[in-house]
């Protein structure tokens, strides 16, 4: 009797398939695609997906053709091949590539990413930023042998407490600026759609109608907003005549929501003190950009959000909407596609 129970469950777990085929775009030996990591997203799965591994687009190609999930986003041509997609999950935070992609954004398949999850990383990067402006470490830090008296330090050098920052976006990225501004002493006005209550690190929130109101009270203006077709180039020529002579500029979500010439020319008039930059449009940022010629310009290679533990909480993100999917159940960080983000 033993022996015939042992038998017919030896079968019936062979008979049990998967329900479900997630294709994982491992196109590159990113954290996200890496062995560990396919191991996690299988283990998450268990017996409820089969979790395949493309490592060529020629395999990734050939595998959406009967996927029900994608990991790590898929181009416009693609997806029309891909007639059993549910769900795409999204490694970043940034989803423009679907935003401004209107048979995507009009269809029933679920979009998730990564947001908030890198939050205090690039938090704490625009605050990097402004502090090597208002320090004049973009100055100092380069001349490694030199030591300069205290006449020759840069000018402008100044410090934070007391002055207003204006954050644009107050999603995970642009909550953590401003809980690092509140430290510093900041008061903080911040910019968003949604209806956010004010809380002790933005005590004023206002709606992006708004946003030309606020701007002349800005000693710092951080642009931490999602790129949708909405928020293109949301910062132009009038929004830098509006701030105030001597203001900061920190860019550290997307390039193309600022215009880059109006930019260039605030700095180049002297109307702004500096700017911070870790997006740019185009990227990479050809090495005769105009963007270059300037001191007080500190632009760094879209790394704000490169850090372990924005790593290690991103995959777990990943790794637990692998499994939710898998299963059955409701996913995290789902893309409120009406909106883009």
């Amino acid at each position: 009797m033993k022996r015939i129970c042992t038998l017919f469950l030896a079968f019936a777990s062979l008979g049990v398939a998967a329900d479900k085929k997630i294709v994982i775009r491992a196109l590159s030996g990113g954290f996200a695609y890496d062995d560990a990591a396919i191991t996690m997203y299988k283990q998450e799965a268990g017996n409820h997906a089969d979790v395949v591994a493309a490592r060529t687009m020629a395999d990734f190609e050939k595998e959406i053709v009967d996927a029900d999930g994608i990991v790590g986003g898929i181009s416009k041509e693609l997806f029309a091949k891909a007639k059993q997609l549910k769900w795409v999950q999204s490694t970043s935070a940034g989803v423009e590539a679907y935003s401004f992609w209107p048979e995507f954004m009009a269809s029933d398949v679920a979009l998730t990413n990564c947001k908030v999850v890198q939050g205090p990383t690039i938090g704490d990067h625009a605050f990097a930023l402004l502090l090597a402006m208002t320090r004049g470490l973009h100055e100092y830090i380069p001349n490694r042998r030199e030591w300069k008296s205290r006449a020759d330090a840069p000018k402008g050098m100044t410090e934070l407490p007391g002055m207003t920052a204006v954050i644009i976006g107050l999603g995970g990225i642009g909550m953590q600026i401003a809980q690092r501004a509140h430290g510093f002493g900041m008061n903080v006005i911040g910019v968003d759609p949604k209806n956010i209550p004010v809380n002790i690190f933005a005590p004023v929130i206002v709606p992006p109608d708004r946003l030309d109101e606020v701007l002349p009270k800005a000693d710092v203006v951080f642009v931490a907003a999602p790129l949708t077709p909405e928020s293109e180039h949301m910062i132009a020529a009038k929004q830098f005549d509006l701030m105030k002579r001597g203001a900061y500029f920190v860019a550290v979500s997307r390039g193309r929501l600022y215009d880059k010439g109006a930019l260039v020319k605030a700095i180049d008039s002297q109307k702004l003190a500096g700017a911070g930059l870790d997006v740019t449009d185009p990227e990479p940022l050809p090495a005769d950009d105009p963007l270059w010629q300037f001191d007080n310009i500190v632009i760094t290679p879209h790394v704000a959000s490169h850090a372990r533990g924005s790593d290690v909480r991103r995959l777990g993100v990943i790794s637990g909407n692998v499994g939710r999917f898998a299963r059955g159940e409701p996913l995290t960080h789902v893309v409120n596609k009406e909106v883009g983000y």
